[in-house]
């Protein structure tokens, strides 16, 4: 039991009444008449009592001065009631919380500054539980008007801000309060928990409904309008994650669970909604779509794997694309058929120059034919690669492909210049060397 200093304090009014008030304060009373007034004589009182009283009358207080803050504002109107802010989902519960973070930090003053002189062991622990007991009050209102905007679906990216919210101030308070079992952190928790389910079921909702109905690519390969939706959606959820006031090691614990419900739905969708093109406008359609998630996601922190699983698929689809160029230049450049003749040539089929259109005529014919793509080789493009949307990407292609267009053109020379294939007039023939095509194409 701890014990108070003893005091001689004359107070009017009745002696229970004052009992009460002076243990409200912080001090334990014995009423008494003496000469017709009333005097509360503070003696030997049990501090557990005395912080009893002290919690339930500040309970009281705490819970009229948050209806009073909620329905009639300060005085004077100013601040203005903060129901008045309903409407406005992320002011109206920051309003509430902030108002329960001061109240709760001037409650623990007010406890510190009467105990300041008790040194008996167990004092932060009761004063713990006094502040719980104070805040526990306000906490049925609290849920109350901050279930109603949850429910109200207010949209994704504001009830990921609510639940950031409820998340700062949780950390804030409790390092007020010192424990996590007060009733007002509880609460909390609870709508942080509850705002972040019906958050991330926002999330699902939004994915099932772009899987129903598959929007077919454009006619320029482009992203699709429920893509480009989809990523305004997402940029703006990041921006918000971005500029929380959330601890980093808490925000970034959620990320990836926000990232997996709207990325990997994305991709699906590209994939099916891609599924009926041809090969090179299946690869256009998905680099331009991931290139679009990409440079959305660069923009924000921890990205980075997903930024690296994006780039792997890119790439893969570009080596697509790349072949793609690389065949129609040898296409359209008269190569195809003589290069396909070289990689399939054998020995036992005899000289390469007696197989059918591959006599020196017709092997003359498509070098002409070459020598043209050689004069002006930035023309001979596919045309999927005009709807590239990213510059880099489609130079990376041109260049890749251009050397793979060299290095079929050597095979040719070599085949066509080996004795054994029994060609004649090969300055005329083929009269240019692998070297002299790599650096007109370079």
């Amino acid at each position: 039991m701890l014990f108070l200093e003893v005091h001689l304090t004359r107070i009017p009014g009745s002696p229970a009444v004052k009992a009460r008030a002076v243990c409200a304060k912080g001090l334990g009373g014995v009423a008494g008449l003496a000469g017709g007034r009333v005097w509360v004589v503070v003696v030997v009182v049990g501090a557990g009592y005395t912080l009893d009283e002290f919690g339930t009358a500040r309970r009281c207080a705490v819970v009229r001065g948050f209806i009073d803050a909620l329905t009639r504002g300060g005085p004077g109107g100013t601040p203005r009631p903060i129901e008045m802010h309903s409407h406005d989902p992320m002011r109206y519960v920051g309003d509430m919380l902030a108002w329960l973070h001061q109240a709760t930090a001037s409650e623990k003053e007010h406890l510190e500054a009467l105990l300041k002189q008790v040194t008996v062991q167990g004092v932060a622990e009761n004063m713990q539980e006094v502040v719980g007991h104070i805040t526990e009050g306000v906490c049925r209102p609290l849920k109350v008007r901050i279930e109603q905007v949850i429910v109200a679906e207010p949209g994704a990216v504001l009830l990921y801000k609510v639940s950031n919210l409820l998340k700062f101030y949780h950390h804030t308070i409790i390092s007020i309060i010192g424990t996590s079992v007060a009733t007002l952190l509880i609460t909390i928790e609870d709508m942080n928990v509850l705002s972040k389910k019906m958050f991330f079921n926002s999330l699902s909702l939004h994915a099932s409904r772009l899987m129903d109905k598959v929007e077919l690519p454009p006619p320029d390969l482009g992203p699709t309008s429920s893509l480009t939706q989809t990523l305004v959606l997402l940029r703006e959820v990041l921006a918000s994650h971005d500029s929380s006031v959330v601890p980093l090691d808490a925000r970034q614990a959620d990320f990836a669970q926000v990232l997996s419900c709207i990325l990997d739905p994305l991709l699906q969708l590209c994939t099916v909604s891609a599924s009926n093109l041809g090969t090179a406008d299946m690869a256009t359609y998905m680099v331009n779509s991931l290139y679009v998630m990409k440079t959305t996601l660069a923009l924000f922190e921890f990205t980075d794997k997903r930024l690296e699983m994006l780039e792997f698929q890119i790439e893969a689809h570009l080596d697509t694309l790349i072949n793609e160029q690389a065949s129609f230049v040898l296409t359209r450049a008269g190569l195809t058929y003589i290069y396909s003749c070289v990689q399939q040539h054998s020995a036992q089929q005899g000289p390469l120059s007696t197989l059918p259109s591959m006599d020196s005529s017709s092997v003359k014919a498509a070098m002409v034919q070459f020598d043209r793509y050689l004069s002006s080789p930035d023309t001979m493009v596919m045309p999927q690669l005009n709807f590239l949307l990213s510059a880099a990407i489609k130079d990376l292609i041109f260049r890749q492909s251009t050397e793979l267009v060299c290095r079929a053109y050597g095979e040719v020379h070599a085949a066509v210049s080996c004795p054994a294939n029994t060609y004649q007039d090969l300055e005329n023939l083929v009269p240019r060397s692998p070297q002299q095509v790599q650096t007109l194409l370079s």
